[in-house]
């Protein structure tokens, strides 16, 4: 098992939901964590909430912005060093019919949810292959799945940045380099009230689904321990969400009957 101590982890879309909960069990765990996201301020009301909050900095980017990205990823080996653990994290979800959503929301939904996880990723990269060392991370979704009404977009990103992952892992595994993939069923987030509707603007409220699901803690949790584990493909939500999965590798005809059925927005 994989010791988190001493660690230094980034953690991408860290100022809520996830990306915070995560940030807050990596310092449980005695990581040092550099948080990003967007908003500063943001950023540092939950960074001084962490465990040795002295040992943690928070540094803003706009993750679609490339020269934010490149500008960051300097600021985080000035001041640490090197990279152990890279968490790809910031995303934007959807609820709207394909019939509904303009290709201008196609769009936005693609680059926060892949391109800009690639370039990242693909920014980081040198100092994992010079390092021989260290674990790239990526948050996808149990949608990416499976692909369920209202999320065609969203679905589609989180496969897509699935498949990157699995080409990624094959190229640098014998660099001492490893790659692990997160699907997180529904997790009390805000994550269904900032989703993007056809039009490009958030949905602005929740739902049944996602209200009532796993706790962020305890996702974070679950997902650490299965990163020091070393696991690469992992599945964190309810009975639901993993029989789907489950369906969908073994008989997926049953699976697409099912998702027909479905009613969850």
């Amino acid at each position: 098992m994989e010791s988190i101590e001493n660690k230094v982890v980034w953690v991408t879309g860290a100022s809520s939901g996830l990306g915070k909960a995560l940030a807050a069990e990596f310092a449980l765990q005695g990581a040092e964590v550099i948080l990003s996201a967007r908003r500063f301020d943001e950023l540092e009301n939950v960074r001084v909430g962490l465990l040795n909050a002295d040992r943690h900095i928070s540094i803003a980017m706009d993750i679609t912005d490339e020269s934010q990205v490149m500008h960051a990823y300097e600021q985080v080996l000035a001041k640490k060093g090197r990279i152990d653990l890279l968490i790809n994290n910031a995303g934007l979800s959807q609820r709207a019919l394909i019939s509904e959503t303009t290709m201008l929301t196609e769009r936005t939904i693609m680059e926060v949810d892949y391109f800009s996880q690639v370039f990242l990723t693909k920014t980081v990269l040198p100092t994992f292959l010079k390092q021989k060392s260290g674990r790239i991370v990526f948050v996808s979704s149990v949608a990416g799945l499976l692909g369920t009404q209202y999320r065609a977009s969203y679905s589609a990103a989180k496969a897509a940045i699935h498949m990157w992952a699995n080409s990624l892992r094959a190229e640098v595994a014998d660099q001492g380099v490893n790659v692990s993939v997160i699907f997180p069923g529904f997790v009390k987030t805000n994550v269904s009230i900032n989703a993007l509707n056809g039009e490009g603007k958030a949905q602005g409220y929740d739902n049944d689904a996602t209200a009532n699901g796993l706790k962020a803690g305890e996702f974070a949790q679950q997902a650490i321990k299965a990163l020091a584990n070393g696991e690469e493909f992992i599945v964190i939500g309810g009975k639901k969400e993993k029989l789907g999965v489950l369906v969908s590798r073994f008989s997926p005809s049953t699976l697409y009957k099912m998702i027909r059925k479905m009613k969850v927005k």
